[in-house]
């Protein structure tokens, strides 16, 4: 009998296997991390990057906006596919919710792994772009509910219209079909199944099976 499994170890050996991927966009390994709002990403992307020795991670919340809640493509591409592409450091200007308007540049440097977080990371214009996309594994509903009572009531008109425009967004773009990797949260740590998209080769470390399944 091996081991037994602890939390943490299943990101830790996704993280030295994001290090061997080769480079995708310009001199950097681009790791989607897509799912629906709610899911988990956000917490999942930061734990990954801690890691990965704290690699950058860019919030498409930061891209998107009230009135370009998807239609941020062109924005994306300009501000830091391209200058990654390039090998040279992206700027791009991060929204501001609150305020509703974009803010002053922020440095995005072109790291050897660097993480985009959020609805839409696995769209079809940006796969092209990625070593690896990841697709948090939570039904849509019990996502929109989690963060729905994260939100909470103020942000009930919000979530009304995001929930449309997210319907629209997959029906039209989908990104489960393209992930490599499903990731589970679970009590404690996170559950990795090959995803659609995905093969499992010698360098792959895959919990699957008809019993409860083990973490990395």
């Amino acid at each position: 009998m091996g081991p037994p499994h602890t939390p943490g170890t299943a990101i830790q050996q996704l993280s030295s296997r994001l290090h061997r991927l080769a480079p995708s966009c310009g001199p950097v390994r681009l790791i989607g991390v897509d799912g629906h709002a709610g899911s988990g990403k956000s917490t999942f992307a930061g734990q990954l990057a801690t890691a990965l020795g704290e690699a950058p991670v860019l919030h498409l919340d930061d891209i998107a906006s009230h009135e370009e809640l998807f239609d941020w493509t062109g924005r994306l591409l300009e501000q830091v596919i391209e200058p990654f592409r390039r090998g040279e450091t992206a700027r791009y200007a991060p929204y501001d919710w609150r305020l509703r308007r974009f803010g002053p540049p922020r440095a995005l440097p072109p790291a050897p792994v660097v993480l985009v977080e959020g609805v839409g990371a696995g769209r079809r214009a940006l796969r092209p772009h990625l070593a690896m996309l990841l697709w948090m594994e939570l039904p849509r509903e019990e996502s929109w509910d989690r963060g729905r009572s994260r939100d909470g009531a103020e942000q009930r008109e919000f979530w009304d219209g995001w929930v449309r425009a997210e319907r629209a967004h997959f029906a039209d773009d989908p990104s489960r079909p393209f992930a490599d990797l499903l990731v589970r949260q679970r009590e404690e740590g996170y559950e990795m199944l090959p995803g659609p998209a995905g093969t499992v080769g010698p360098d792959q470390v895959i919990t699957q099976g008809d019993g409860p399944p083990a973490v990395w």
